[in-house]
């Protein structure tokens, strides 16, 4: 089986496992400093905190922007991992959920629709499956109502929108560590601002001192291993890319088949390759049987998901009965990509 995504490992990360192992400091330690500051300074930004996971750096972020009650709303994309509303939920907010267009992203009609209805505090643009949203409507109307800009990278590392990596696109971005994504430790999570004033709020959140906070750290084995899949992103990411633009080649004129669109003054780093197609169970059911990890990303919305209040998110909704994906990491190999297309072409053209 030619599974849907695998994180690579080389020589640097099991040398940095092993000499972290033989020093004895396996939390607090140098790999940690390391792997923070060079994040940090490469989504150029001028704060960063690591913490344990994706949902506990929107968890925080959230928590620092001042959410605490249900009178406290965010505006979220229908079309994401549920860790995205189930922050929300957590930090004691009222999630809000809005339509995306066709990049997948938030759009920015429906989001003037939530903020006008609900009045929201926060609204959390989603970068999905590697592609920015298209940051400057959302920056320009949140901006004019004094809302804050949360943005969720957690499958973004690397990505850009009109030169700015995204991470630095917002008041405060979350990103995610976890083993699928471009930058994988296993687990793990960052958040990133440009402002001292939340800096010190996100500090308050994930140390303990002026008030009661969780310990969310990551460990030295998860900063030393991210330090050098960071060393690595540039590179993969252009394979990613490469790929893509392969399997967009040979699909392009398949019937009924959608492929993904980098959408312009934007750089997609393809997280997740993802398709459309009415017939989409099927498909994805057939490749499986070929041994090719097609899988659903996502066949639920955030409102339907967790019941929240919603605008009209039909385009969204339409979305989920269609979307999937297939194999898409830096190490596939030629034979392996040859057989994917082989594979995805024969299915759609005998469904």
């Amino acid at each position: 089986m030619i599974p849907i995504t695998k994180p690579a490992f080389g020589p640097e990360e099991e040398k940095t496992v092993l000499e972290i192992i033989k020093s004895g400091q396996i939390t607090r330690g140098k790999w940690t400093l390391k792997f923070k500051e060079s994040f940090r300074d490469y989504i150029d930004t001028g704060f960063c905190h690591t913490v344990c996971s994706g949902t506990a750096a929107l968890y925080i972020s959230l928590k620092a922007l001042g959410i605490n009650s249900k009178e406290d709303k965010v505006v979220v994309p229908a079309l994401s991992f549920m860790a995205t509303i189930d922050a929300v939920i957590l930090a004691g907010g009222t999630p809000i959920v809005c339509d995306i267009g066709e990049d997948y992203c938030m759009d920015v009609n429906s989001l003037e629709e939530a903020i006008e209805k609900y009045n929201p505090k926060v609204v959390i643009p989603v970068h999905l499956f590697g592609q920015p949203a298209d940051m400057d409507p959302i920056n320009e109307l949140c901006k004019e109502k004094n809302i804050y800009v949360l943005e969720d990278a957690a499958q973004a590392h690397g990505a850009e929108y009109k030169g700015f990596k995204a991470g630095k696109l917002g008041d405060i971005s979350a990103f995610s560590f976890y083993a699928s994504k471009n930058v994988a430790m296993g687990e793990g999570g960052a958040i990133l601002t440009e402002s001292p004033s939340l800096d010190d709020k996100i500090s308050n959140w994930i140390e303990f001192g002026d008030h009661p906070a969780l310990n969310l750290r990551i460990t030295e084995f998860q900063a030393g291993i991210g330090y050098w899949q960071l060393q690595k992103l540039d590179e993969n990411n252009d394979k990613r890319r490469k790929i893509a633009e392969l399997y967009n080649k040979e699909f392009k004129d398949l019937p009924g088949l959608i492929i993904p669109k980098e959408f312009e003054n934007r750089k997609h780093v393809y997280h997740i390759y993802a398709l459309r197609h009415p017939n989409r169970d099927e498909i994805v059911e057939k490749l499986i049987q070929k041994g090719i990890g097609a899988r659903v990303y996502y066949e639920y919305t955030l409102h339907q998901l967790r019941d929240a209040p919603h605008v009209d998110c039909s385009f969204a909704e339409d979305i989920t009965k269609e979307i999937f994906a297939i194999p898409m990491y830096p190490s596939l190999t030629k034979r392996e990509i040859d057989f994917i297309i082989k594979s995805v072409k024969e299915v759609v053209q005998n469904i």
